[in-house]
């Protein structure tokens, strides 16, 4: 039986290096050429030292080295210059480093001038060490990529998902799914056909799609959410030339997804969620024990609300909420969204909708990784808005799942709260996540986080 025959009965067709492997070879061949470019940049100020030959470090010196190897890191990793891709591809490895040494060289020197220490600099040792280091990093970023591709070859985890099409040539030796045996459709209308995709999907970093023309919209916009590079394979616009398309093997595929934040971007967002949400839990602790107690004492019944909302990627998770509606009338699939006098909200549970309180647990979430302090904010699978569920409303609203959904975002300091009573209301919401998802930055999440203290009371939280 052939490896074809075997992706047609829904068998995944691994390539030589699984993807479980290619993900663990990237994330420890990027930490080796972080410490490769340490050690080029140490040398460089070893070969400063020798020439220079003082007769001990003084703390100042030292700290100096610190702080120009600290600075050297913080703008490569702004620069991409350890992204993956630099693995594999040399003149995208050499210019980004480069590119990151040129620019902390101009700093220090900034430094320098301002502080009046250019007499002081030895000028020719510090030009060797200069010399030696540069001299280091490009050879080593070279030699790294020349070992990369000849051990591994392409570190890109990639799926081929076949539905109801000829699978070209080229793409024979790949990892192939068949989506009519293992399962997968594209229904807009089921969340959870998505969350299977978005699963099967979570560990690869580009998947292609072969099918028949009349599945093409679906698939695209099926993609839209999934967090990763999304390409549809179509030969017949090759001669139009557009450039949305790339070429591979002789293959034209049309892109229709990116995700929406580079690995370095992630890696801020996180950063900054852990550094906000850790002191926040700690600090909040004392007010969620009074919160949980004064539920448990107001109405019988679980302390949290887990209820299942939309998450990165259109996969589906359960989101925290201390409940604010007594146990036997909440509503698991939010079909009905609470109203103002909603006769199912506790006592206790008015007070804390109305001060968001009861938003807290999700704290939890965002701990977990499930959630961002800032983002879409994940809406319950049943909402409805002028009697129509939301991905009803505008197919587009599947693209906004292509980020983390947050606590709060650019829709909630904008006003867009409450009950959806009209198709206007999420268009209203859909639209700023769209434009938050499109112009990312990390100064933004900090500025929405500062705004939402303005909206934590709020006329429509109710």
């Amino acid at each position: 039986m052939t490896k074809i025959d075997l992706a047609l009965q829904g068998a995944p067709v691994r390539t030589p290096l699984a993807k479980a492997a290619r993900r663990d070879a990237k994330i420890w061949l990027c930490l080796g050429l972080i410490a490769l470019d340490g050690a080029a940049l140490a040398a460089g100020f070893a070969v400063t030292l020798m020439i220079e030959q003082p007769r001990v470090i003084s703390e100042g010196l030292l700290t100096v080295i610190l702080g120009a190897l600290f600075v050297h890191f913080a703008i490569a990793f702004q620069n991409q210059a350890y992204n993956p891709r630099c693995l594999t591809h040399p003149v995208k490895s050499v210019r980004q480093t480069l590119l990151s040494f040129a620019t902390t060289l101009f700093i220090f020197l900034l430094v320098a001038f301002s502080f009046r220490l250019t007499g002081k600099m030895p000028r020719l040792a510090v030009g060797m060490g200069m010399v030696t280091a540069v001299t280091l990093l490009v050879s080593q970023r070279l030699l790294l990529c020349r070992i990369v591709r000849r051990a591994f070859g392409d570190l890109t985890a990639e799926l081929v998902i076949v539905d109801g099409a000829n699978l070209p040539p080229a793409y024979f030796g790949r990892e192939i799914i068949d989506a009519r045996a293992s399962g997968l459709r594209t229904d807009l209308d089921d969340p959870y056909m998505l969350d299977r995709l978005g699963t099967v999907l979570q560990d690869y970093d580009r998947v292609t799609i072969v099918c028949a023309p009349e599945h093409k919209i679906e698939w695209a916009r099926a993609l839209k959410g999934v967090n990763i590079v999304g390409e549809i394979v179509m030969p017949e616009i090759a001669a139009l030339g557009p450039l949305t398309t790339r070429q591979r093997g002789g293959v034209t595929t049309l892109v229709v997804s990116w995700g929406p934040l580079n690995r370095a971007n992630r890696v801020k967002k996180r950063a900054l969620d852990l550094a906000a949400t850790i002191p926040a839990l700690l600090l909040l602790a004392p007010l969620m024990l009074v919160v949980a107690l004064a539920i448990k004492l107001d109405s019988p019944g679980p302390v949290f609300f887990r209820q299942e909302r939309m998450g990165r990627g259109n996969r589906i998770f359960r989101i925290l909420k201390f409940r604010s509606m007594r146990a036997e009338t909440t509503d698991a699939n939010g079909a009905r969204s609470a109203s103002r006098d909603d006769n199912r909200v506790t006592r206790v549970g008015k007070f804390i909708r109305a001060t968001s309180i009861d938003e807290l647990p999700q704290l939890i979430n965002v701990l977990s990784g499930e959630m961002s302090l800032v983002g879409p904010r994940p809406h319950a699978l049943g909402s409805t808005a002028g009697n129509e569920l939301f991905w009803r409303v505008d197919r587009q609203y599947w693209h906004r799942h292509a980020l983390k959904p947050g606590i709060t975002g650019l829709a909630q300091i904008r006003g867009f709260r409450g009950a959806t009573n009209t198709k206007r209301d999420i268009l209203n919401r859909l639209e700023a996540d769209l434009e938050y998802q499109h112009g990312w930055s990390l100064l933004r999440d900090v500025s929405i986080l500062a705004r939402t203290a303005q909206v934590l009371v709020h006329r429509n939280a109710y």
